[in-house]
């Protein structure tokens, strides 16, 4: 008679084969492509969200062709700073993004700052764009989990979960998980458990937009509460290496502290005066602004009144 260990089917997420492919004489990491098409889809939806702000949809290139690039920069200097004994031993190993490796909150910082400088430039409200932006940041970094499952990070606790994630002996190595924890071939996907909340928390973000009377910044204030707050139990199951402070992980700490201020944010952010519809889009079109209004149907005393309000 079998044991009931042996009469349960094999049931885990498998590890993946590769973690990338050739096309030619490029070498593709699936992390780093997964990034690409996150941002593309974070484009697509923010473009859809202004344009029904009244806002011209093109703008959402001029700001992005700024903002990624500060925000893979920021993600990579806080990566490095935090978990130093993570970065490749060789001499590009801290600019090494494509074997993984870019922290969320440094990326937000610098895409944040840069962004609203440019939307600044633009004439352009920067809550209002923060607003319509925050559930496609969201759904970007769903996908940049993907690529984590390619790279064998991002993982948990051992488990013996239906749904546990096998990682490979070089990957436990790799991620320098305890000592105690090498014997065991499955674990805790936390990266799956991120991917779930960041598009079940855009789904929301984006009712409350329609639904509830949300002041400019108060959904990107929401983004920033609701995904460190996630954090706050993602950082209670990880055993990937992380800097420690007072015997906790430093992320831990830093996810406490930004659902605070998120939430702070968001009290104040509500507490602003309420913005007559379809102020602070832009600049009038002709003037040389991205920012324009869409398709150029103001009119002369809705244009000034635009400019009056805008930050």
């Amino acid at each position: 008679m079998p044991t009931h260990a042996r009469s349960l089917p094999l049931s885990f997420i498998p590890s993946p084969p590769i973690n990338g492919f050739h096309l030619g004489p490029l070498d593709v990491h699936f992390y780093g492509l997964m990034y690409v098409v996150g941002i593309a889809l974070a484009i697509y939806i923010t473009r859809r969200r202004w344009s029904a702000l009244g806002g011209n949809p093109d703008l959402v290139y001029d700001i992005a062709i700024w903002v990624v690039p500060a925000g893979i920069i920021g993600g990579r200097i806080y990566f490095d700073l935090t978990t130093p004994a993570q970065i490749p031993h060789v001499w590009y190993g801290i600019f090494a993004i494509w074997s993984g490796g870019l922290g969320i909150w440094g990326g937000i910082a610098a895409g944040a700052l840069v962004g609203v400088w440019r939307l600044r430039k633009a004439g352009v409200r920067a809550g209002l764009f923060a607003n319509a932006i925050a559930p496609a940041l969201l759904v970007a970094q769903a996908i940049g989990r993907i690529g984590n499952y390619f790279n064998q990070e991002l993982f948990g606790k051992p488990s013996g979960l239906p749904w546990a994630l096998k990682i490979s002996m070089s990957a436990r190595l790799t991620q320098q998980i305890p000592v105690a924890d090498l014997k065991y071939s499955t674990f805790q996907p936390s990266f799956l458990y991120e991917l779930i909340f960041d598009l079940a928390w855009a789904a929301i973000l984006v009712w409350l937009g329609h639904h509830r009377r949300i002041r400019p910044w108060g959904l990107f204030a929401l983004y920033v509460a609701g995904y460190s707050g996630y954090r706050i139990f993602e950082e209670t199951i990880r055993i990937d290496y992380s800097q420690y402070f007072l015997g906790l992980r430093l992320n831990l700490f830093v996810a406490v502290a930004m659902t605070v201020v998120g939430l702070i944010w968001f009290a104040f952010a509500q507490r602003a005066p309420e913005i007559p519809a379809g102020t602070g889009l832009g600049r009038p079109p002709g003037d040389g602004s991205a920012g324009a209004t869409s398709n150029g149907r103001a009119t002369a005393e809705h244009l000034r009144e635009i400019e009056a309000n805008s930050d």
